[in-house]
């Protein structure tokens, strides 16, 4: 899922007219949905973790509008009276960001989550707008969606385009069969002869592909990368050993090794990388369009909810607890338009 862009410009030569058809047929015929019907509880009061089977600790949160940040909004965000949240986690869902609740119809995860705690900070009521990854950014494009809370990584590249306002630390990690003794040191050329499956148009891929690019040059053992559209398929892929590793974003990889320990699927993390390449800390960042307005205040609504402590709350229900970043900050340093 995730967190995440390639070289290639992420829109991938769209033009704006054919990006807005593109939108329309990504959150209609391509099945996107939206989560209009989720409200706060009560007046003040969001309850994260809901209908997580077992993700999430449920823990209900007091936070009420903060009228010295909503004053920050455009004026015509707040006459809407909604904040359109996007979430880039169809088709299959990626546990525990973002996911279909266990009543088969709420959209739920520790993204959605943040994005529902940022709008009651803005007195706005939350609407999750789930799309595929590509749409995702396509949304942003055309206005259909405010921000993105889809554990999204801060780029450098990115921001030619889009304003952040980070949240959470960006950790990948390298996830292989239980039985599988290699390890990922932080070392590239470790990956010589390997196969590893990667998600297409994230930062992960990026990185990825400029080892592949390195190991191609030094005349090593090629490193194959290998794309799946459903999730399902990428982990039988892994489990009948098409695939020696899967490259992603660490809460996934974590949460899913966790979930499969003690089957015969069984998985573990053999290796993390942060996801701003070597020597830079990945932030994961609620992403607006750029000139949009919306990064300070989002920045202002997240720092709000950290010194108040609803923020550590969020975190700890949903396990994410060491990902935890003291402040947010508006555009911070993220992933070199290079990561040589």
């Amino acid at each position: 899922m995730p967190s995440n862009l390639t070289r290639r410009s992420l829109i991938r030569g769209i033009t704006a007219a054919t990006a807005v058809t593109a939108l329309a047929a990504g959150l209609a015929a391509c099945g996107g949905e939206s989560d209009a019907a989720t409200k706060t509880d009560a007046a003040g009061t969001v309850t994260v973790g809901q209908l997580s089977n077992g993700a999430a600790k449920e823990t209900e949160l007091k936070v009420s509008e903060v009228k010295s940040i909503s004053a920050e909004l455009p004026a015509a965000l707040k006459k809407s009276g909604k904040l359109v949240i996007g979430s880039g986690t169809l088709p299959s869902g990626s546990p525990p960001l973002g996911f279909v609740g266990d009543d088969q119809k709420t959209i739920t995860g520790s993204e959605p989550d943040l994005g529902r705690l940022v709008a009651a900070v803005f007195g706005l009521e939350p609407e999750v707008q789930r799309s595929t990854w590509e749409n995702l950014f396509i949304g942003l494009d055309s206005g259909k969606v405010d921000v993105a809370f889809s554990n999204v990584t801060d780029t450098e590249e990115r921001k030619q385009k889009y304003e952040f306002a980070s949240y959470r630390k960006d950790d990948l990690a390298f996830e292989v069969k239980k039985d599988n003794t290699w390890k990922f040191d932080g070392n590239y050329e470790s990956l010589a002869g390997k196969t590893v499956s990667v998600g297409n148009g994230t930062n992960q891929e990026k990185i990825l592909l400029e080892w592949k690019a390195k190991l191609a040059k030094e005349g090593k053992k090629p490193l194959t990368v290998k794309y799946f559209q459903e999730t399902n398929s990428l982990y039988l892929a892994l489990s009948s050993g098409k695939i020696d590793a899967y490259f992603g974003p660490n809460p996934n990889l974590a949460y899913h090794a966790a979930k499969t320990a003690g089957t015969p699927q069984a998985t573990r993390i053999a290796g993390q990388f942060s996801g701003a390449g070597e020597s830079l800390q990945g932030l994961i960042a609620a992403t607006a369009k750029k000139d949009s307005g919306l990064a300070k205040p989002l920045a202002d609504a997240i720092n709000y909810l950290i010194e108040n402590g609803q923020y550590a709350k969020w975190l700890a229900a949903w396990n994410l607890s060491n990902e935890a970043v003291a402040k947010s900050e508006v555009n911070p340093p993220g992933l070199p338009l290079t990561n040589s």
